[in-house]
């Protein structure tokens, strides 16, 4: 059974950070693109940033330079390491994982279950 478990989401001081962590488990997914995404209540989920087979990253605006992505293959594990938290990063925030780039970002194969971040002010 192929399953993303996320981690390390929690309440936290806006300035603070946080790093999430997805772990793979079923198959590898190396070969795979990895994504995080995240819902805040009552809007739509929206990809964060994005990470393929050979490490090429990408981060929406309103992360960039606060945020990074990155993947440890060893350990079948992607990384979400967010610095400069603002209230408005709050939201649950869900690991993805497709065979492609495209697929990743519009209709992940697989999703985890989310783990909340919230930032208070």
């Amino acid at each position: 059974q192929v399953q993303l478990l996320e981690s390390g989401g929690g309440l936290v001081q806006a300035g603070g950070s946080l790093r999430l962590s997805c772990t793979a488990s079923g198959r590898t997914f190396n070969s795979y693109a990895m994504a995080w995404f995240r819902q805040a209540p009552g809007k739509e989920r929206l990809v964060v940033a994005t990470i393929t087979s050979s490490d090429r990253t990408f981060h929406v605006d309103s992360v960039k330079g606060r945020f990074t992505i990155s993947r440890n293959k060893g350990k079948n594990t992607v990384y979400l390491q967010m610095n400069s938290l603002k209230p408005e990063d709050t939201a649950v925030y869900y690991c993805a994982a497709d065979s492609t780039l495209v697929g990743v970002t519009t209709r992940p194969a697989y999703w985890g279950q989310g783990t909340q971040v919230t930032v208070s002010s």
